[in-house]
């Protein structure tokens, strides 16, 4: 099959993000590589939840007067935002519509890059308070877990922007229907991983 044909909306497969064995064969690939990144919190939230609130004598900082939890409950609405914004993407790209579903990737990243600078606004306030990475096993497990999670936040919106860009001129086809599909449910992975955070971070860390 050409991966570069033209196709219309009434010739556009159901499922073009499946219509190749390359296209299966990446999407194996893809749910090895998740399953690894679930181990990998796995670990990062084992290690928060045993070292939160430790710290050395006089340098204590309790999650309950730490956390600013309206801040958090803004950032999480920005990110589940962005995780339905990218949904009405792919529905568009089921649809054969590339110029709405550009618009809506768009829009995912914009949701996306407002996450981010909040959540770097959070860490430098943090550590302006004193509640630095070095300074107690619980703010490094802290830093560790919530910072991943950002990194992986940052490099989500890379991929995006690559993938608007890139294929601005190209329009769909199967090779990048497949490439697109991965993205969304990279997406919809961090923002998973973010519900728990927000869940055993922030929530539990302020109501106990």
């Amino acid at each position: 099959m050409d991966l570069n044909k033209k196709f219309t909306p009434e010739t556009w497969p159901d499922n073009p993000e499946t219509a190749t064995f390359e296209a299966k064969n990446k999407f194996v690939g893809f749910w090895l590589f998740l399953g690894g990144e679930v181990i990998l919190f796995a670990t990062l939230f084992a290690t928060y939840l045993a070292l939160k609130n430790k710290g050395p004598a006089g340098l204590e900082f309790s999650t309950q007067e730490l956390y600013e939890l309206p801040l958090v409950f803004v950032m999480t609405m920005l990110l589940l935002t962005s995780s339905l914004t990218s949904v009405y993407a792919m529905y568009h790209l089921r649809n054969y519509n590339f110029r709405k579903m550009q618009l809506w990737l768009g829009i995912t990243a914009f949701l996306g890059l407002g996450f981010l600078m909040l959540e770097v606004y959070e860490f430098t306030h943090y550590v302006q308070l004193g509640f630095t990475y070095g300074n107690s096993a619980f703010s490094s497990s802290f830093y560790t877990l919530v910072g991943t999670h950002g990194f992986h936040v940052a490099i989500g919106l890379v991929w995006i922007t690559l993938l608007i860009f890139r294929n601005a001129k190209r329009g769909l086809n199967l090779y990048n229907a497949t490439k697109y599909y991965t993205f969304s449910l990279y997406w919809h992975f961090i923002d998973v991983i973010w519900v728990f955070i927000f869940t055993a971070v922030y929530l539990m860390g302020v109501v106990g």
